[in-house]
């Protein structure tokens, strides 16, 4: 027997395991019922344990801490968790109430036992995740982002840039500060600066936020850009939608103070959008822009334009892009790389870019290539000026302005238009507000586009500017639409180029003599000066032409006749003028003023009454700048409701017999924007009548110029054109003030100096005598005012005070010595 093992066990034990087991089982069905309502009771308290962390994640994230990873996936897993029991609840009870109503089947007891089975089971992972509850640390705290320096490269003429804005964010009134300027000029630079400032200097700032808008504008990218230094972007933040980004960025910035940099805003951008409060100025927000518009539709307190660099700070950056060793590979490079440098125009990306691009040049004729690309790509017109009046006929003739059908509608399109490009930084105001200059960069990049990229049928021809003594070769002309040769010192134009598309002619600004008559025989659709087809532009202002042909009574279609500044005309046939019956602009103003003009028998004579009868015939007329020579004429110009309506330049010239000239009734040009005086050799004063109850004021007039009145003393009458901007003086030896305060005290007429609160250009040029300026320490506020004269002239000026000379002197010291342009 001793190979028989034997095995005992109490029975007793057996019966109880037996037992329990039993009754487990059997509760899976008998308590299902009550272990549902415990499940659910047990969830909701699991539950309220998730928000109590979750909430304890909220308050440190806000505190920019990071969750722990092991909080996060008990949150994760008790949201599983949650899911799964509310599924079982719903099942469990909708099995409960089978049974009430007497289902006993064995296939329903089987249904049952899996769910009662089921419902225990998930107490049970209830009961362990209550026990695994994180403890009291559910986050934290990472090395700080708050503030990060941004790449940038070594940079010049910085310095006093940032300076300006740093001490702009010190200051409590401005919040929002809005650096404009052209594309190029240094914008993206300067804020990357400003940035980089914070990493190095103290302040009082919890966040230095970055973000990059641009012309497409993503709001969900610039919050993720705010967010990466305020929180965590993690699958989480992007999992949100933006208007719950936008709640989050609210909630962490409103309790923190912070400078907010957005880099290249297009167009306004809704703060509030993005989730960016600005309920102070305590917080700082500063922006870049290329339009002044966009400055004005968010409502800075300060907006700095980022100007181009100087002369200095050109070549010195230059210099450094391009490299020492290029630079001194051959003697000639030096002046060559200076001329390079000029074409850059003082923005530092054109100037990186080509010295960059030209440190691998190191011979003359490599350096002398690019310097010809550059200018015949430029053409330039140095500091040529434009009023806006003329640009804006220059679009009407174009048909560039036809939103409206009447004259004067299209004129206030084209000032919006002017205005618009003025706030995008691609024209700029010169010295007075009625002329505009265009930047050579924008000008090239404008010609580019025209000539490279336009169509086959819009082509471009533009040598302006370009020291031509001849006109381009015939060849040349052939399919152009456009061709500009302003500014040039062409005198003669020959032969008969080829152009069926050309629509528009620029010759001004020429020392034109000479147009042979088969030059515009192939010319059919020309606009600008053409055959006697389709002409509907003619500008043949600041030429030499003496004088014009009787043929050009044939242009029935001529809209727009510029004959600005033709010193040496002496003949407009009688008959001409009358016969442009379509004549909506015209503008005579110095024409046959130089010494030595014999003005032959015409409409400039010095009976030139017919000239303003041929004015008064024509219908459609609605700007008028006109030269009178006597004052018969002057007395019948003015006459006439039609032409004192629409007069907006008068040059009253070589007034001669006579000691005074009255000027009343020029009160009643409504619109007389600019008014010439000049050689009036006997002319002592200009007079108006200062009895009269109601003394008449000329409200409208901003530009007068007197020039060549030996006699004349004053200008007192000036004191009644309140919105005066430019004053020029020339050639009056006797002319000893501008106002003569002794007349205003006869006439009961309060002085006070400079009643021109508009005033900002005053020129004086060979006038001896004049020695006061009606001026005042006070008198540039507001309104910067330059002063132009000669260096012997400005030191015998006599101010009111010592603080007024020098007020003025620091304003107007660097024209001293350049005379008048």
């Amino acid at each position: 027997m001793g190979n028989i093992c034997s095995i005992s066990l109490p029975t007793d034990r057996i019966v109880s395991s037996f037992w329990d087991g039993a009754t487990e089982h059997a509760n899976y069905l008998r308590k299902l019922p009550e272990n549902l309502v415990e499940l659910g009771t047990a969830c909701e308290r699991l539950r309220e344990l998730r928000n109590d962390v979750k909430r304890m994640v909220d308050i440190a994230e806000r505190e920019q801490m990071h969750p722990l990873d092991q909080v996060q996936g008990w949150v994760s897993r008790v949201e599983i968790l949650e899911t799964q029991v509310t599924q079982l609840i719903g099942d469990g009870t909708e099995e409960v109430e089978k049974k009430c109503l007497g289902g006993c089947c064995p296939r329903h007891c089987r249904t049952r036992y899996k769910l009662g089975k089921r419902v225990a089971r998930k107490l049970k992972e209830v009961d362990i995740l209550m026990s695994q509850r994180p403890s009291d640390v559910v986050a934290e705290r990472l090395p700080s982002s708050r503030l990060g320096e941004r790449p940038s490269e070594a940079t010049i003429g910085m310095n006093s840039r940032i300076g300006k804005v740093w001490s702009s964010l010190h200051q409590e009134q401005v919040g929002i500060i809005g650096l404009y300027g052209l594309g190029g000029v240094g914008k993206t630079t300067l804020l990357t600066q400003i940035n980089n400032a914070f990493t190095k200097r103290t302040h009082d700032f919890d966040f230095v936020i970055w973000a990059t808008v641009s012309k497409n504008v993503n709001l969900e990218n610039i919050q993720d850009d705010i967010w990466k230094k305020i929180g965590f972007c993690d699958d989480k933040w992007k999992s949100k939608s933006r208007d719950e980004k936008a709640t989050s960025i609210w909630r962490v910035l409103s309790e923190k103070r912070y400078v907010l940099l957005l880099d290249d805003l297009w167009e306004r951008l809704n703060l509030s959008d993005v989730g960016v409060p600005f309920q102070n100025k305590k917080n700082k927000i500063v922006f870049t822009t290329r339009s002044e518009e966009v400055c004005a539709q968010m409502e800075v307190d300060k907006k700095i334009k980022v100007e181009c660099l100087t002369w200095t700070e050109s070549w010195e950056l230059f210099r450094m892009k391009l490299g020492e060793d290029t630079l001194d590979f051959h003697p000639q490079i030096p002046e060559l790389a200076q001329a390079v440098a000029q074409e850059c125009c003082g923005l530092p990306l054109v100037l990186t870019t080509m010295g960059r691009g030209m440190a691998c040049k190191k011979t003359p004729e490599e350096w002398k290539y690019a310097i010809k690309v550059l200018q015949s790509s430029a053409s330039k017109f140095p500091d040529y000026k434009m009023s806006k009046l003329s640009l804006i006929n220059r679009w009407i003739c174009e048909g560039f302005l036809d939103e409206f059908d009447d004259r004067e509608g299209a004129k206030n399109q084209g000032h919006n238009v002017i205005g618009t490009l003025i706030h995008a930084c691609l024209l700029e105001e010169c010295d007075v507000d009625y002329e505009l200059k265009l930047h050579d960069v924008i000008r090239d990049m404008a010609l580019w586009i025209a000539c490279e990229t336009g169509k086959e049928q819009d082509k471009f021809l533009v040598k302006a500017g370009s020291t031509l003594t001849e006109a381009p070769e015939v060849a040349e002309w052939m399919g152009q639409k456009r061709i500009s040769l302003m500014g040039n010192q062409i005198e003669k134009l020959t032969g008969s180029p080829k152009c069926p598309n050309l629509s528009t002619l620029f010759l001004a600004d020429n020392n034109l003599k000479m147009i042979s008559d088969s030059f515009f025989q192939f010319m059919p659709s020309l606009r600008g000066i053409s055959n006697l087809v389709s002409l509907q532009y003619l500008n043949l202002s600041q030429t030499n032409i003496k004088e014009l042909p009787i043929e050009l009574k044939n242009l029935d279609k001529l809209k727009c006749l510029m004959l600005f500044r033709m010193p040496q005309l002496s003949s407009i046939p009688e008959q001409l003028i009358s016969s442009l019956s379509m004549l909506q602009v015209i503008f005579m103003i110095n024409c046959g003023i130089s010494d030595g003009v014999v003005l032959k028998d015409s409409l400039l004579s010095d009976d030139n009454e017919a000239l303003v009868e041929e004015l008064e015939s024509l219908k459609y007329l609605h700007d008028l700048g006109v030269t009178i020579t006597n004052a018969s004429a002057f007395k019948r110009l003015l006459s006439s409701d039609k032409l004192r309506s629409h007069m907006s330049g008068l040059s009253l010239q070589n007034f001669n017999g006579s000691s005074s000239l009255n000027l009343t009734s020029l009160s009643n040009v409504q619109r007389l924007l600019s008014l010439y005086v000049s050689n009036c050799g006997s002319l002592e004063d200009l007079e108006i009548d200062w009895a009269g109850k109601e003394r008449k004021h000329y409200h409208s007039l901003v530009y007068v110029r007197i020039e060549r009145c030996l006699r004349l003393k004053d200008l007192t009458w000036l004191v009644f054109a309140p919105n005066l901007r430019t004053l020029e003086i020339h050639d009056c030896d006797q002319m000893q003030e501008v106002i003569d305060s002794g007349k205003c005290a006869e006439s009961s007429i309060f002085w006070n100096a400079l009643p021109f609160i508009y005033l900002n250009t005053i020129y004086v040029c060979d006038c001896p005598l004049l020695k006061k300026l009606p001026l005042s320490a006070n008198s540039d506020k507001g309104n910067r005012i330059v002063i132009k004269g000669q260096n012997k002239w400005w030191k015998e000026v006599e101010w009111e005070d010592e603080a007024t000379k020098m007020f003025f002197f620091h304003v107007s010291y660097l024209l001293q010595n350049k005379g008048l342009q």
